[in-house]
Formats: structure tokens, sequence, C-alpha cells
């Protein structure tokens, strides 16, 4: 979306990433609570407990239309949300348009994550990465068709950018859930072998530890979300910029991502078979792996950030600002990568309390502070808002892997 709405012109980019932060707040919500599914899960499955792996599955995909009605309703607050905010009123009109339409897909989104969480609590991915490719492809469609107006459909802009997003959201539920209703891999657990009405007790259970588990997820990409809405503050050319550079690191970033999945299925698996040392293990094997990928990542982005920047948009001076704030996302690429394979170990062991409380302190209490205070206060603008940043996550990268020592060691010394 960033790529296609940064053909648009300057202000289509800084209504699409204004609003993607604004939408990002209210999903995060939602996928934070169902993220409790994949440790549930893999701790039935190691445990040999098919029958719940159906179960929670199914208490999962009525809890995510549940979570829908709450969030959308936050969601068609957007207009008035940031008029309030100060942000820039020709990105508010494309913001506005583009929430709007992703709308749509919202429910989508949230019953695919009920599938998704459920296929990789039992160490099953591979339908996650097809569907996702699906996802892709139909919106790189959409874009082609409602953004700029081609085969016979109106040329919609920035709306058109969250139309083609709701559709690939669609598709992406309709794809995973036929995967699931008819590959072999999900027969012994039961997933559609009966009808559930929604169970209280069932729904406390994964809420127990989807809310704090949210709370943790919220407090990172909600301060993202505020410093994009920050950043709206300081015109269209700022906030394009910050979308760019954000948007790269959001795409680098989903290679740990995946690997604190992987962690957490690997650690809970383990863990749920009755093996804390084994557990222990693969939890810091993850946190390796990420920090490793990052790395990696950081070098490619200090020795590429004028090409990468010139790749989202032709605007001189968006991609001149880009390429500076590039610099400070590969600063931020390591500690990214420690505190996300941390976050990803700990959850195997349904740690989840304690995180929630470092990553608010770090997030909250010491990385908006700063950003604001340099951005805002200071006038450093968007160089103060990303050292802010930075500092959030460094701090919260090593209260995490701290943590993660003494769980896991505690777990291992724990008596049988």
């Amino acid at each position: 979306n960033t790529v296609m709405a940064g053909r648009l012109g300057r202000d289509p980019l800084a209504g699409v990433a204004v609003g993607s932060s604004y939408y990002q707040m209210f999903w995060l919500l939602g996928l934070g609570v169902l993220m409790a599914l994949s440790p549930l899960v893999a701790h039935a499955y190691g445990a040999g407990r098919d029958a719940e792996v159906g179960h929670r599955f199914r208490q999962g995909l009525w809890l995510s239309q549940l979570l829908a009605l709450p969030l959308l309703a936050g969601l068609l607050c957007v207009g008035p949300v940031l008029a309030w905010f100060g942000t820039d009123p020709a990105a508010t009109r494309h913001a506005t348009g583009y929430v709007g339409a992703m709308c749509f897909g919202l429910p989508a989104m949230l019953g695919f994550l009920a599938h998704r969480y459920t296929t990789e609590g039992i160490g099953w991915t591979r339908p996650i990465m097809w569907t996702a490719l699906v996802g892709l492809i139909v919106n790189v469609g959409g874009n082609f068709i409602f953004t700029f107006g081609n085969l016979g459909a109106p040329r919609l802009g920035a709306t058109g950018c969250g139309v083609a997003t709701a559709c690939a959201h669609w598709a992406m539920l309709i794809t995973i859930h036929v995967y699931q209703r008819w590959h072999r891999v999900y027969r012994r657990f039961g997933l559609f072998g009966r009808f559930e009405w929604p169970e209280g007790a069932a729904l406390r259970s994964i809420l127990a530890l989807g809310l704090p588990i949210c709370g943790s997820v919220i407090s990172e990409g909600a301060l993202f979300a505020v410093a994009g809405l920050l950043m709206g503050t300081l015109g269209a050319a700022t906030v394009a910029a910050h979308q760019v550079a954000l948007s790269y690191g959001s795409l680098m970033f989903m290679i740990p991502l995946s690997l604190h999945s992987a962690t957490t299925i690997h650690v809970g698996h383990r863990v749920g078979a009755g093996s804390a040392r084994a557990g222990r293990r693969a939890g810091w094997v993850g946190i390796g792996m990420c920090a490793t990928i990052m790395a990696g990542s950081s070098l490619v982005i200090l020795g590429a950030n004028e090409w990468i920047a010139a790749a989202y948009t032709p605007d001189v001076t968006v991609r001149s600002m880009a390429a500076a704030l590039l610099v400070y996302v590969a600063i931020f690429q390591v500690p990214d990568g420690l505190q996300v394979g941390a976050a990803g170990a700990l959850r195997g062991f349904k740690d989840a309390h304690v995180p929630m409380l470092m990553n608010f302190a770090a997030y909250w209490l010491l990385g908006f502070p700063v950003a604001w205070w340099l951005g805002i206060h200071e006038g450093w603008g968007p160089q103060g808002i990303w050292l802010g940043l930075i500092l959030g996550l460094v701090a919260c990268a090593a209260l995490l892997n701290a943590r993660y020592a003494r769980v896991s060691a505690r777990a291992v010394a724990a008596p049988l």
C-alpha cells in the first residue's frame, strides 16, 4: 500500500501513513488477544490433547468476531480523532477514506488470525505462507484496479488501497479455512467436527493469557502508531518519509517475527511435553537467530538506504528525508530482534503478565516521553521521535531477555 500510494503523490501517501497508524492501534488489540491461541494450542498438542486443540480453535473463532464489534466502532471515529490530534487536513481526508475501506476487512482478518494461530500451535505453518501469498496477489491486483482506476473501476486513490486490503483479508480467510477444513493433517483435531456456542470459561482462559500478550503488543505497536500521528503534525512530506522508513523496517521485521512465532511453538511443544530444559534451549536459539538476522538487515539498510527510499517514491524531498530516517531504522534492528525473540520465548512458557509491564515501562515511561520531548518540544522533528523509539526498543530488549533468563532457569530447576 505504501508503494502504491507513493505513486499517487505526497498527500495520499501521507494519508495512508496516518490511516495505517490509526488502524494498527485497533488491529493490534485483536491480534494480541488471539495470539494466546498459539501457546495454548502448542501446550495441548505437546501433551497429546488433540480434542482440546479443536475446542480452542472453535472458541477462538467466536472470540475473533466478538472482538470485531468494538474495534470497528473505534475505527469509525478516525476523522474526529485525527482532527483533534492536529493532523494535516489533506492527510486526514485520505486517511479517513483508507480506514473506512479497511473496516470491511477487519472481521475477516480477525477470523483468519484464529485459524492462523491454531495451525501455528500445532507447528504446521505451510498454509500460512500460501495464504499470505494469496493475500499479496489480491492486494496488488486490487490496488491496480481500485487505487489507479483500471479495468473500468473508478480511481479511488488512498481509499482504493483500503479496498484492496479488505479484499485481501477476505481472500486470506477463505483460503486458510478451505485448507484447514480439507487437509488431512487437521482431521485428528476435529476443528470443524461439531458446532459450539461461545463458552464463558473457555473464552476467559484465552483472555487470561491473551490480554497481557495484547498489552505487550499494544505497548510497542501503539508507540509506533502514535509516533506516526506525531509525524502527521509536522507536515505531509515528513509523515510520508516516516511511512517509507517504517514500512521498510516493518518489512524486515517480518523475518524475526516469524522466528518469534516458531520459537513460541517449539518452546511450547517441549514444555507441554514436560521438558523445560529443552524448551529453555529452544528459546535461546530462537533469540539468537532473531538477533543475527536483524544484524544482517542493519548492514543492508546502511549500505542501500537511498536505493530503498527511491523504490518507494519518486518525490525528491520525501525520498531524501526517508533515506536519512532509514539510518535510524538500521540502528534499532538488533534490539528489535532481541526483544521480539525474547517475547516469543516467554510466551512459550506462558509468561505474559510481567513482560506486559516491562513493555509498558520501556515504551511509554521511557520511549514515548523522549520521542515527544526531543521531536516536538525541542523541535528536533522526526529524528528526535526516532531516537525515542530506539531508546524504548533497547530498554525493552534488555528487560525481556533478563526476564527470559530468570523464568526459563526457574522452570528447569522446578521439581517434576
